[in-house]
């Protein structure tokens, strides 16, 4: 199941974050995939603000991790640095995907096989200077249950949002 969300901007697609944060629970993994300044760190800014997460948020693209306390904890993991697959085997990132918070990552691309099986994959991709595209992709039970719960929030308009939805 997948599906398409655009937003007209860099704060509907922080609010687009916000939105899918109540609905996740220990042990969602969200994979992150799109060019450099298609909005992924902003995609998890709203999510942080969604979970309860005061403190801001930064890319850990130089420190690969940083953690976050809220009402589940947010491991926030930025793979672009790593040169080579087995380095982020070498981060543990298993103990974070099995455990007792939500894992997003940026650019997963980088350690396909790193990845769990189970997992939420959005990509992000520029449709216009401003706007993106967010195509929404489930992967395993748990994220094929949340993404028609994120899909229904939208069209109930609990996720603010003037762009389009679609299925794909």
């Amino acid at each position: 199941m997948s599906f398409e969300l655009v937003t007209a901007g860099p704060e509907q697609t922080f609010r687009a974050g916000e939105g899918l944060a109540p609905l996740l629970v220990a042990g969602d993994v969200v994979l992150l995939e799109g060019p450099l300044g298609a909005g992924k760190t902003r995609f998890t800014q709203g999510l942080a603000k969604g979970l309860g997460i005061a403190q801001p948020l930064t890319s850990p693209t130089f420190v690969l991790m940083n953690e976050y306390q809220g009402r589940l904890m947010l491991y926030h993991i930025d793979l672009y640095r790593i040169e080579a697959e087995a380095e982020a085997v070498e981060l543990g990132l298993d103990d974070y995907f099995f455990g007792d918070g939500v894992c997003v990552v940026e650019w997963p691309d980088r350690a396909p096989s790193a990845m769990p099986a189970g997992h939420l994959l959005i990509r992000l991709e520029h449709a216009s200077e401003s706007s993106r595209c967010l195509t929404f992709a489930a992967a395993g039970p748990r994220a094929e249950a949340l993404l028609p719960e994120y899909m229904q929030a939208l069209v109930a308009g609990a996720v603010p949002s003037r762009g389009g939805v679609s299925d794909g």
